[in-house]
C-alpha cells in the first residue's frame, strides 16, 4: 500500500506521514523545502523509511513520479504567509490541487481518497448577530476603523458592536489571498473529484499548534512567536486589544481527523471543520502560556494590527464529531508539548525579529493612529482582557 503526503516535511504533513507509516503504508513525500519554512533543508523528523522527493507540487513531472502507484493522497502542501505575493497563494494551493486531479485522470489511478488541507480562513469574518438586523455575513473591517483602534465588528445598519457566531461548514466568505486560495482548493477537490469519481475530502483547520511547527516563517503562529519571545525574556506582543477570540487545536487531534478523512467513506465529497470547540482570547492564550513557562513577564498591547486578520474565528466541530472524532488535548497540552519540543530542538534564535521586520516592511503590520488607542499598551488592560 502506497501513500503520498505532499508537504510531508512540514508541520502537519510530517505528522500525517508518521501516522501512515504506523498503519503499514509505504509513504512517499513531496516537499519543496521552501527556504522561509526550512532554511536548513530537510528537517531531522523526516524518517529514513520515507521515500522523499524534493520538488514542487506545481511541477507536473515531479507529481507524476510522486503519484505512481499510490492508493491515497494527503495534500498538505501549502503556501501560507503574510507577504503580498498573491499569485503564489493561488498557484501553490489551488492549481496544485487541480494538477493532482488531472494526473489521477491521466494516469488512470485507482485512488481510494484524496484529502486536502483547507483552512478556517475561508470563512473570512464569518457571520455575526445584530439585535437590529439579525444574522448577517460580515465583510472585512475598514482600514479606517482599525486605524482608529476600533476593533469589534459593527452592525451595518446601526453601527453597534455585534456577537460573532460559530463558523459552520455551509459558510464561506474569504477576504485575503490565502483564504481565497484555500476555498478554490477545496472546491476544486470536491467538485472535480465528484465529477470524475475521485473520492475527496477537505479539512478546514483551525489554528493548529504543536511540535515541528516552523520556527522561521511569518505564518507559523502565536505559540511559536510567544514562546520564542518568552524564552528570550521578552514580552509577547499582542495585536489589536487581545480580546479577539480564536480556536487552537493540538496537532495530534488534527492527525486523528486526517485519518478519519482518509479512511471513512462517509467523508467523501464533504468539508469538515477541525478545531478545539473552545474560544480563547489572545490575552488568555498569552497569560496561560506565561503561567506554564513560569515567567514573570506581562504581555504588551501596543495598539497595532495585522492587515487581513479576522476579529473572531471559532469553528463549530459538530459535523466531524458526528463521525466519532473529538478533540482530546487541551491548551495546556499544546503548550507543554511545544515547549518540550522547542527546548529539545536546540535552535532558539530570535527568528521572531526577522519575521516581524518582513511583515512591517510589507505593510502587513500597522499601528493605530496616535491617540486612538490610549492605554492600549498598559499591563492593566491586559489583565482586564484575560478576565473577560
Amino acid at each position: 500500500m502506497k501513500a503520498l503526503v505532499t508537504g510531508g516535511a512540514g508541520f502537519i504533513g510530517s505528522h500525517v506521514a508518521d501516522r501512515l507509516l504506523e498503519r503499514g503504508y509505504h509513504v512517499r513525500v513531496v516537499d519543496s523545502l521552501q527556504p522561509r519554512v526550512h532554511p536548513k533543508g530537510k528537517p531531522p523528523w523526516v524518517r529514513p523509511e520515507i521515500e522523499f522527493i524534493h520538488g514542487d507540487v506545481r511541477d507536473k513531472e515531479v507529481m507524476r513520479r510522486a503519484m505512481e502507484g499510490v492508493e491515497i493522497i494527503s495534500h498538505q502542501a501549502a503556501y501560507q504567509d503574510y507577504m503580498p505575493d498573491f499569485s503564489t497563494f493561488i498557484s501553490t494551493n489551488a492549481t496544485s490541487t487541480a494538477l493532482i486531479l488531472e494526473l489521477v485522470v491521466e494516469m488512470k489511478l485507482d485512488l481510494r481518497k484524496l484529502t486536502v488541507a483547507s483552512s478556517q480562513a475561508v470563512y473570512g469574518e464569518g457571520r455575526y448577530l445584530s439585535p437590529v438586523i439579525g444574522e448577517f455575513e460580515a465583510t472585512a473591517r475598514p482600514l479606517a476603523q482599525l486605524e482608529a483602534a476600533d476593533w469589534e465588528m459593527k452592525c451595518p445598519k446601526s453601527g453597534r458592536s455585534c456577537e460573532n457566531l460559530l463558523l459552520e461548514e455551509r459558510m464561506q466568505n474569504p477576504n485575503n489571498a490565502y483564504a481565497l486560495s484555500k476555498l478554490f482548493e477545496e472546491m476544486t477537490a470536491l467538485r472535480l473529484g465528484k465529477l470524475h469519481g475521485i473520492p475527496a475530502t477537505a479539512l478546514r483547520y483551525s489554528i493548529t499548534q504543536g511540535p515541528r511547527q516552523s520556527l522561521y516563517n511569518n505564518y507559523s503562529g502565536v505559540c511559536r512567536i510567544f514562546c520564542l519571545r518568552l524564552l528570550h525574556d521578552e514580552p509577547p506582543i499582542i495585536y489589536e486589544d487581545g480580546l479577539q477570540r480564536r480556536d487552537y487545536v493540538h496537532i495530534d487531534d488534527v492527525v486523528e481527523a486526517n485519518m478519519i478523512a482518509l479512511f471513512d467513506d462517509r467523508t467523501n465529497y464533504e468539508q469538515y471543520n477541525v478545531g478545539s470547540g473552545r474560544a480563547t482570547t489572545v490575552c488568555e492564550f498569552a497569560q496561560k502560556l506565561i503561567e506554564v513557562m513560569g515567567k514573570d513577564i506581562e504581555p504588551r498591547i501596543p495598539g497595532e494590527f495585522r492587515v487581513g486578520d479576522n476579529r473572531h474565528s471559532v469553528s463549530s466541530i459538530e459535523k466531524l464529531k458526528a463521525l466519532g472524532w473529538a478533540p482530546r488535548r487541551s491548551l495546556e497540552d499544546i503548550f507543554r508539548d511545544y515547549i518540550a519540543w522547542i527546548e529539545g530542538f536546540g535552535d532558539l534564535g530570535e527568528y521572531f525579529r526577522e519575521a516581524d521586520r518582513l511583515m512591517r516592511e510589507a505593510g502587513s503590520v500597522r499601528a493605530a493612529k496616535a491617540g486612538a488607542c490610549s492605554g492600549a499598551s498598559g499591563e492593566g488592560k491586559t489583565q482586564d482582557a484575560t478576565r473577560s
